[in-house]
């Protein structure tokens, strides 16, 4: 069940880079509502901007246009340290490449953003979390002694660990064969639903979309279609 107030809300937002060509313009307009509680899939070609989206609503790329409102925030009026601390409470982001740290352990890599949030029970709810995506085993294994969909449930452990209002999850499957990535995905989806967290990942797979109870299509910077199953 969602609520009125949109956790995301993204009003003519536009994202203009510098390349050797010189401007490129990479979002061109873009509006969009997400209410809390929705699952959102993102779509579309190779550089339709779906990455980017991605980024400027984790504030990891600042919009050179338009307005960014995320979980009450608006991130075009903060500085880059208050960026991290909203991003740090409101948001879990999941990659592709699932950038744990190397010489840490999975229950280290897990901890990490609550000991920067200050969290005291860094470590306990780090152990919780693992032993909740099955990795109760694996506390003391570095990220070499994992196989990818071990890997990929840390790092969705580490995106979930502090309870983030909006789950961000780019490609999460991509690096995964089939049945692992089935593994991970029905993880991910059962994680936000007990979470009653927000979802919005972006995948070229179909059948992930179809999970999603909303698909927004993206060509050129644009969003060219959007369509919620209620609708369909």
């Amino acid at each position: 069940m969602t609520s009125q107030r949109p956790i995301v809300a993204l009003e003519s937002v536009r994202l203009t880079l510098s390349s050797r060509a010189g401007a490129v313009e990479i979002l061109k307009g873009v509006s969009l509502d997400i209410p809390s509680g929705q699952s959102v899939a993102i779509v579309g070609p190779s550089g339709s901007g779906k990455t980017s989206l991605l980024m400027v609503i984790a504030g990891l790329e600042r919009a050179s246009a338009g307005r960014v409102m995320v979980a009450g925030h608006d991130f075009g009026a903060l500085d880059e340290d208050a960026l991290a601390v909203a991003r740090g409470h409101e948001i879990g982001i999941v990659f592709q490449s699932f950038h744990l740290v190397p010489t840490m352990t999975a229950l280290e890599n897990v901890a990490l953003p609550l000991e920067f949030a200050g969290r005291a029970d860094a470590f306990e709810v780090a152990a919780d979390v693992l032993r909740e995506v099955g990795l109760g085993h694996r506390l003391d294994h570095v990220p070499a002694q994992l196989s990818g969909g071990e890997q990929q449930r840390v790092a969705l452990a580490r995106a979930l660990a502090p309870r983030p209002k909006l789950i961000l999850a780019d490609e999460p499957t991509g690096n995964l064969d089939g049945k692992t990535g089935q593994q991970v995905v029905e993880l991910l989806f059962g994680l936000q639903k007990r979470r009653q967290a927000t979802l919005v990942l972006i995948t070229h797979d179909e059948r992930l979309a179809a999970l999603c109870e909303r698909t927004i299509h993206m060509a050129d910077g644009l969003l060219v279609r959007d369509r919620s199953k209620a609708a369909a």
